[in-house]
């Protein structure tokens, strides 16, 4: 079975699973995540869901949520108290401790306000996220504001990273963030302690976000190649 497949059918299980109408719902951004918006567009279509109010991580899914008249909403308003009953979104990876890294996108500050704004967090990946250790495959996203990069650059190399500056792929120049920051990608040999490495990149001024979740995840729907998707509940 193709990867492409393994994203949609795993986001559909979280989705069909969990989301019930009525809820407070908070939807992630990337190739997995951005399945669940067309699962919920079909339900809505079909008149089986409805009275959502859905907080988006990114202008990628707002785009993708307006283009199926999706209805959005914003974590500043009163009514929401702050609070999301659920968040479905992606990772790029999973350790056994079932903390993450996130922000391959470029989203993270936005998926981690909504993660810890959670009363349940649901992750969707391919099996191919799953890693002994964080860092086996991917750097560590770090959102540094733009007068900041070359300090933050410093302190990170100082906790042992190799951190190279997020650039533009189609046009010259780097990334900037829908908040205009900077993306440092911090590649780290081995990730033993997430939950403190996550407190000392989050402590070096000038950071705004990094990309490693320690929070707590309520379940984890893994799609393997064979189209088993195993459904984890903590």
């Amino acid at each position: 079975m193709d990867k492409l497949t393994i994203k949609k059918q795993v986001a559909y299980a979280a989705v069909d699973a969990l989301v019930k109408s009525g809820m407070k719902l908070g939807l992630g951004t990337g190739s997995t995540a951005i399945n669940a918006v067309h699962r919920i567009a079909e339900l809505f279509k079909k008149g089986k869901l409805n009275n959502l109010d859905i907080v988006v991580t990114s202008l990628q899914t707002k785009i993708e949520c307006q283009r199926f008249n999706i209805p959005l909403t914003s974590l500043n308003y009163p009514f929401l108290n702050g609070i999301l009953d659920l968040t479905i979104d992606g990772a790029d990876e999973i350790d056994p401790d079932n903390s993450l890294i996130k922000g391959g996108g470029g989203a993270l500050l936005l998926e981690k306000i909504l993660a810890y704004s959670s009363d349940c967090l649901a992750i969707i990946a391919d099996s191919s996220k799953l890693v002994t250790k964080l860092g086996k495959k991917f750097p560590v996203p770090v959102e540094v504001i733009p007068a900041a990069e070359f300090i933050v650059t410093k302190q990170l190399i100082a906790l042992g990273a190799k951190v190279v500056l997020r650039l533009a792929e189609k046009m010259a120049g780097p990334v900037f963030t829908e908040h205009g920051n900077l993306l440092l990608d911090a590649k780290f040999p081995c990730i033993e302690d997430a939950k403190s490495l996550e407190r000392e990149i989050k402590s070096i001024p000038g950071v705004v976000e990094s990309g490693i979740f320690s929070c707590k995840i309520n379940h984890i729907f893994i799609g393997h190649l064979n189209g088993k998707i195993e459904h984890k509940i903590f």
